[in-house]
């Protein structure tokens, strides 16, 4: 599931999220952008249409990303318990290395109503749950995972967690260790929805 994208149009979305990342989506001006990428908007408009296109643009590629790296940590880690600590370990470091992918999702909170931004997002939603649901139905088959909380609960459990986790890093403008605390978080997930020994 690799997003298709040149070579210019990645340049204007790592440009784009670097500018959101410092001063937030409101800020960011296809004027502002083109300025930052030094040529015209006119330039610009020729490989996006709108911001909005390059937000969604961002969005599809971190899709691709997060299904690249959950298929190569079901590859490493056969056992869900293992497993599931690494999905968020690879999210935790992709997201401290590429924030700005981060802020790309956030931003999708203050766009106007957008089909295009709401397909992107849950795309993204439904690729995270499909690795989330593999992971945590083979940990309740093992006994691993609790078995009395249908798999859909567990699994709206774990994201929401996870969102959150990365919602308070995004406010704190990224003032504390996300890896570390992360970490002690996905102890605490695992325990909660661990089998009862």
């Amino acid at each position: 599931m690799k997003a298709d994208i040149t070579p210019r149009q990645l340049e204007i979305i790592e440009a784009a999220g670097r500018l959101i990342t410092e001063d937030g989506y409101a800020k960011l001006t296809t004027k502002r952008l083109a300025e930052r990428m030094q040529f015209s908007e006119a330039a610009l408009y020729r490989h996006f249409a709108s911001k909005e296109a390059i937000l969604v643009r961002m969005i599809e590629q971190l899709t691709a990303s997060v299904q690249e790296r959950m298929m190569e940590v079901a590859e490493r880690e056969e056992l869900p318990e293992p497993r599931l600590r690494a999905m968020f370990e690879s999210h935790f470091s992709y997201f401290k290395a590429h924030p700005e992918y981060l802020m790309a999702i956030f931003a999708t909170n203050f766009m106007e109503p957008s089909p295009a931004g709401d397909r992107a997002i849950k795309e993204l939603m439904e690729v995270m749950r499909q690795h989330l649901r593999a992971v945590i139905g083979e940990g309740q088959e093992s006994g691993t995972f609790n078995r009395a909380i249908p798999i859909d609960m567990l699994v709206h459990i774990v994201m929401g967690t996870f969102r959150l986790h990365m919602l308070q890093w995004r406010i704190s403008g990224r003032g504390f260790d996300i890896t570390r605390k992360g970490s002690s978080l996905m102890d605490a997930v695992i325990t909660l929805i661990g089998a009862k020994r």
